[in-house]
């Protein structure tokens, strides 16, 4: 099998350099480029065209799905994973989106990483087994929006003036992603929404 080109891209110095470390020793695995902010990984990956991108899940300033997105855009050809530890499945959901293929915990076993780049290369998908794909955000973009706008505060009149909609749609909206989040009212609504990651 041919080298596996490496880019990694990671914020915090000890996971960067044990990540540099663990995937520098295997004999098929070259680490191509390191960085350490979001707004360098487009430019690195660029530059030395790698088989496959380790991206943080976040970035400070600088949001991990957006970062993927923009490398995608920029080399479609480099396959993206990225490493976090506190998953939702709204930021799963965005990942995928964009074209992310693999979805890892800071705490994975060093052979399951090394092997998650083998297949990343290969064009497979690889999903960490403690990470499950939930299911997809149920809400329309139009309860989204209104759900989020009754998460700040706003009243049904208000929520109706800043969509551009009457009151009654306002409140059929909301009452169908009280239904589809299988909450008790509007607040449980919201805050399953947003433990999910959905708004």
């Amino acid at each position: 099998m041919p080298v596996i080109r490496m880019l990694i891209a990671e914020p915090m110095t000890l996971t960067r350099e044990g990540l540099v470390a663990l995937l520098g020793r295997e004999h098929d695995i070259e680490v191509a480029a390191i960085v350490r902010h979001g707004d360098e990984v487009v430019h690195a990956a660029r530059s030395t065209a790698p088989t496959v991108a380790l991206l943080a899940a976040a970035f400070p300033r600088h949001d991990g799905v957006a970062v993927a997105a923009a490398l995608r855009s920029a080399v479609p050809e480099c396959s993206c994973a990225m490493l976090g530890n506190d998953w939702r499945s709204g930021d799963l959901d965005r990942a995928v989106d964009v074209g992310v293929r693999g979805f890892l915990l800071c705490d994975s076993p060093a052979e399951f990483l090394t092997g998650a780049m083998r297949r990343l290369a290969k064009g497979d998908q690889v999903v960490d087994p403690r990470l499950s794909l939930r299911a997809r955000c149920p809400l329309t973009m139009r309860e989204t929006d209104a759900l989020r706008a009754a998460a700040q505060g706003s009243s049904t009149a208000e929520i109706a003036t800043f969509l551009c909609l009457s009151e009654g749609t306002v409140r059929n909206y909301l009452s169908r992603a009280i239904a589809k989040t299988g909450a008790r009212n509007r607040v449980d609504a919201i805050r399953i929404a947003g433990e999910s990651g959905w708004l």
